[in-house]
């Protein structure tokens, strides 16, 4: 039986990898965009609604699906006011959640990060994980977050100062092994390969740490 997903960020570095991913994959007929911009991709498969995310609400009808990835995120740099970062990296998640939650869908998964902690005292981590909890909170079916560590892969806009940690992580990943090796970079492709593999099967743990994501997407057992 073939399925249907929602994705939220799908112009970002991951999610338009996942899209790609779903396109491809024949076990899925359907797949729902919901963005700020276009990610310009043309299928019969896709359907695409520009809106702000922020009432995403608003769309309840169009919110059905089977699965729901949500792929949003920003950055300190990016987003540097606070009460927008936290609008963006709790709200939005928070709120698929919630829809989901109510539409009875079964399957979330969410991109956290790794360092997310509800009592953290860095606003960023602490952001991350009171997500995390309203997320579970909702006590959706199968409900799966991920925390990667820096993630790799080519991104549209240019960050200097994070092409510089990516170049430094690539030395630094050979000498994380044994329990640093969670700490390791990981690629947007895992991620994205990883989330595809998750919403098609059933997984013991609902928060996922970026060793686990790489065993994941490797097909290898986690």
């Amino acid at each position: 039986m073939s399925k249907s997903a929602i994705i939220l960020g799908a112009t970002g570095l991951t999610g338009s990898l996942l899209l790609e991913q779903l396109i491809a994959d024949e076990s899925f007929s359907r797949i729902i965009l919901f963005s700020r911009s276009t990610a310009k991709v043309n299928h019969p498969k896709v359907e695409e609604y520009l809106i702000d995310l922020f009432e995403l609400e608003q769309h309840k009808e169009q919110f059905n699906a089977d699965v729901v990835f949500c792929c949003i995120g920003t950055t300190k740099k990016k987003t540097p006011d606070q009460s927008l970062y936290r609008k963006i990296d709790f709200g939005i998640p928070v709120k698929a959640a919630q829809m989901c939650r109510d539409k009875g869908i079964e399957t979330f998964l969410v991109i956290s990060a790794m360092g997310a902690n509800k009592n953290s005292s860095i606003f960023y981590n602490r952001t991350k994980g009171e997500m995390e909890e309203e997320v579970l909170a909702q006590q959706i079916t199968n409900t799966y977050i991920l925390r990667p560590a820096l993630i790799t892969g080519d991104r549209s806009e240019k960050r200097a100062g994070e092409k510089f940690a990516i170049y430094l992580f690539k030395v630094l990943d050979w000498f994380m092994i044994g329990p640093l090796k969670k700490y390791q970079s990981i690629s947007a492709k895992q991620i994205a390969t990883a989330m595809l593999k998750l919403s098609k099967s059933t997984y013991n743990q609902s928060v996922i740490d970026s060793a686990t994501i790489k065993k994941l997407a490797k097909g290898e057992q986690a």
